[in-house]
């Protein structure tokens, strides 16, 4: 009988596959043997593995492009980098090595713009999508940048007072862009998006307001849709509204040459996770494409912004199992050295899912588990696993230690859990550690953070 933890995954998925596979019952990632890491640094441990980036830049760049040369599209594909996802410097170091463009969504946002621009990794005419609602010091900044040569800084228009806001600060021409405030899912409590500027107002608003400004050209329409690029009938029939009120508005407004088609594409959550990105791409070229023609306009720019999908697949989290409790007949509780709410808080705040496998012991027997945090909080719980909401992982043994590791975690854990901050029960960040590959493919590891000490804790509460 096959019950060993290797013959459930190969019995499950599609095993190996280009990122995962298992030798001499260990974890291989990317060609990394994961153990080597806990043997090296130690757990918890959080990690960020660079090559990842550029590949999905490029492969993304690469269905664009295949999209636009089947049905001969006139237009240029650019490909941007929202820094929410993760501000890291290596993280937008690691993604500018692929001329791409970068969103901002905050003040702080424009000080780590002018930071890489000093640094001689951008230029001022690099492209820079403002988005988000602007307080003063948001428009001061962004103004500043605009005053000071920033040619790039492309504020989105949010509400009706921005643009008056944003022309009282700024002494040069500036380009701008309007974000649409587009409908959302029937589930969401909500029916319009908060951000953005309403369909219908959208053509008023230039010809009242923008078109008059001699020292400012409408260049961009801004579509985003909270959910992402999928081949739902949601999204097809947001961006089918978006293309009307592309075309009616470049009928009035010949400055108009760029369209962001909003949302990003997904990263994959279990070994089960098929998408067709290609089929993605092509068809939304093709949708623009013709929708222009039909109006009789010129095809837009077409900009994205992907956040997630850049930088998500890059990260990982590694913990090992301290002991496990029977709390019942049925549940038993393994508890990792850390806290799920502190290090992967999309977790249990919006029930992510993450690729989750055990790192050693593929030729034991397994078991079903729930996996806890070592928190006094009886939320810190991860039990949202591929195998069809349950966790299975090689059976417990107090004298052979069993370590796992969520993959695809890079993307918002660290803003949202607070890295370096208060964690929750003074659960200390875990060490962090960047993986490169050189040249000749050797793996070169840096320790960007070690794990917080108490010290740090006891500074930060005024002890």
């Amino acid at each position: 009988m096959k019950n060993q933890y290797a013959d459930l995954v190969h019995q499950t998925f599609e095993f190996p596959d280009e990122e995962f596979r298992s030798e001499n019952n260990e974890l291989f990632f990317h060609d990394i043997r994961v153990m080597d890491l806990v043997e090296k640094f130690g757990t918890p441990l959080k990690f960020t593995y660079l090559p990842k980036i550029s590949q999905n830049i490029q492969r993304c760049k690469g269905w664009f492009k295949s999209a636009m040369e089947k049905v001969d599209y006139q237009g240029k594909y650019v490909y941007c980098y929202c820094t929410k996802s993760s501000h890291f410097n290596h993280v937008i170091t690691e993604a500018l090595k692929n001329d791409i463009n970068l969103e901002a969504s905050s003040m702080y946002d424009l000080d780590i713009f002018k930071h890489l621009v000093d640094k001689g990794q951008i230029e001022k005419h690099h492209h820079i999508s403002c988005n988000g609602f602007k307080p003063e010091g948001y428009l001061d900044r962004l103004a500043a940048l605009v005053n000071d040569g920033y040619t790039g800084v492309v504020p989105i228009v949010d509400n009706f007072d921005e643009i008056e806001n944003i022309v009282s600060r700024v002494n040069k021409p500036i380009k701008i862009g309007i974000r649409i405030a587009t409908e959302e899912e029937p589930k969401f409590e909500f029916y319009t998006s908060r951000l953005g500027i309403r369909y219908k107002d959208i053509v008023p608003l230039y010809l009242e307001q923008i078109k008059a400004l001699k020292d400012v050209k409408l260049d961009m329409l801004h579509f985003f849709v909270n959910t992402g690029i999928r081949d739902t009938a949601y999204y097809w029939n947001e961006l089918h509204k978006c293309l009307r009120v592309y075309t009616q508005l470049k009928k009035v407004c010949p400055d108009l040459k760029s369209l962001n088609i909003g949302g990003g594409f997904p990263i994959k959550t279990s070994l089960a996770f098929e998408f067709d990105y290609q089929y993605l791409a092509d068809e939304i070229i093709f949708q623009v494409k013709q929708t222009c023609d039909e109006a009789g306009v010129p095809v837009p720019d077409i900009y994205t912004e992907f956040g997630s999908y850049t930088v998500g697949e890059s990260g990982g989290a590694i913990y090992k199992i301290l002991g496990q409790k029977q709390q019942n007949e049925k549940e038993k509780w393994n508890m990792i050295d850390s806290s799920f709410m502190t290090t992967l808080p999309d977790a249990w705040a919006i029930n992510r899912r993450f690729v989750m496998f055990p790192l050693n012991r593929w030729d034991h027997q397994y078991e079903r588990v729930f996996l806890g945090g070592i928190t006094c909080d009886s939320d810190d719980y991860y039990n949202s696993e591929q195998h069809i909401n349950a966790i299975y992982l090689p059976k417990y043994s107090k004298q052979d230690s069993l370590y796992i590791g969520f993959f695809h975690t890079g993307a918002y854990q660290e803003t949202v859990g607070g890295f370096g901050g208060l964690q929750h029960c003074l659960i200390p960040c875990p060490k962090h550690i960047i993986i490169e590959r050189k040249d000749d493919g050797a793996l070169d590891y840096t320790v960007f953070a070690e794990e917080q000490r108490s010290s740090q804790v006891l500074g930060l509460l005024g002890y």
